[in-house]
């Protein structure tokens, strides 16, 4: 029998499933999550806290950014193996049957492993080894204190540290509260460093060159890789500038989210990475900053795409933002309109556009050519499916000059 008294410290003792105590990187069984219930679970690494085991886990059902440390007390050891991957399956089963589109988009947001098709498996391999487990649990960042999602490379004297407490303004990072208290009685930082190139009403843009404010930049990518899972952090921001999207009040500018791009990009990007903070995300920011970055190209007479690969999150905002615009056109123009046209009038790459259309099932191809069939019935039924627009970025707002054109 299991003795309760001792936990799992010290010896390994054995329950009547013959589960054997500490358990051991990689035993499958459930475990009680944040809603009481028990989900399947994989164990991904385990250390000793005060002669009492926590276990790091990876949920069957869930995407990475819900991985976690857990006690004992939250595991089930009479769930075998089987009983685990059993349960997956068949919630897979029951969600595709009951499954209403409102829970379908919410699974598909939290739950989808999407943005790993460009790595090869020995690459994915040591990606997931070197990022199995969060190093930073929260941090605190103006008045929210976020969850983290993902690993993120900080130097290893924050190896240890639990919690780190970000400057707003500057995005300095420290490991105390009271440090960030010292550090903001000295900062006379109240917006990000660099340009405003963007303001209309309480929104502002603000660009940052990476070669010009190096730290700030370098803080920005620590930051945000905790909330991304599939990107290379770039110590070399010097190539990059950066695009800071802030409520602003009478504190100050407050950053909610950002998109990077090269200065020069061979391949025609015009994105590199895109984060909406979690606090802020459903409000409509993350196809704000995607419609932000096609107004830049248009300012630059360049067609553009997102660098791949996409995160789940990126994929469904860029998804929901070419689907918009594409219909609204769509919907509006009078006569024909050919696939040129359409990449002219959005700076939507032509690849991106066919393959948009293709899944509204909108085009056709007839004798060697691409054909829009643009029903009116079948354009209101997918306006409809595809929501409001939204926060819209107001052209005549932006004032910018390429980055080529600046001496760049």
């Amino acid at each position: 029998m299991f003795d309760s008294s001792g936990e799992d410290g010290g010896s390994c003792r054995k329950r009547k499933n013959r589960v054997l105590l500490p358990l051991e990187v990689g035993t499958k069984l459930t475990c009680r999550w944040r809603d009481d219930k028990y989900h399947p679970v994989t164990i991904i690494e385990r250390k000793k806290v005060n002669d009492e085991y926590h276990y790091y886990v990876h949920y069957s059902e869930f995407n990475r950014r819900l991985d976690e440390w857990v006690k004992l007390d939250q595991l089930n050891l009479d769930a075998t193996e089987a009983d685990a991957v059993e349960k997956v399956e068949d919630k897979v089963r029951e969600s595709g049957l009951k499954m209403t589109r409102h829970q379908k988009r919410k699974i598909d947001e939290t739950h989808v492993e999407e943005g790993h098709e460009d790595f090869d498996a020995a690459s994915l391999r040591e990606h997931e080894e070197i990022t199995k487990v969060k190093n930073i649990g929260k941090i605190e960042l103006g008045r929210y204190e976020i969850d983290t999602w993902y690993f993120s490379p900080f130097p290893p004297e924050y190896s240890d540290c639990n919690k780190l407490f970000f400057c707003e303004f500057c995005l300095a990072f420290v490991k105390r509260k009271e440090q960030l208290q010292r550090h903001m009685r000295k900062c006379d930082l109240k917006h990000p460093p660099g340009d405003e190139i963007y303001r209309n009403g309480s929104l502002s843009m603000f660009e940052v060159d990476g070669r010009k404010n190096k730290v700030y930049s370098q803080n920005l990518c620590y930051l945000a890789k905790l909330f991304l899972d599939h990107k290379t952090l770039y110590y070399d921001v010097d190539l990059f500038l950066f695009y800071i999207l802030c409520e602003c009040d009478d504190r100050g500018c407050h950053m909610v989210g950002y998109f990077s791009k090269e200065k020069h990009s061979e391949e025609g990007y015009n994105l590199a990475c895109i984060l909406t903070l979690p606090p802020y995300q459903r409000k409509g920011y993350g196809k704000f900053l995607i419609a932000f970055s096609y107004e830049l190209s248009k300012k630059e007479t360049k067609v553009g795409t997102p660098e791949r690969p996409l995160s789940d999150l990126g994929l469904l905002s860029y998804r929901g933002y070419w689907t918009r615009v594409l219909l609204d056109i769509l919907k509006k123009h009078r006569g024909n309109v050919s696939i040129k046209e359409l990449t002219d009038m959005t700076a939507i790459r032509s690849e991106d556009v066919i393959n948009t259309l293709q899944q509204l099932e909108l085009i056709q191809y007839r004798k060697g050519q691409y054909v829009i069939c643009a029903d009116p019935k079948l354009l209101d039924r997918h306006l409809k499916a595809a929501g409001r627009s939204g926060l819209e970025v107001d052209p005549s707002k932006l004032i910018w000059t390429p980055y080529k054109e600046q001496g760049g």
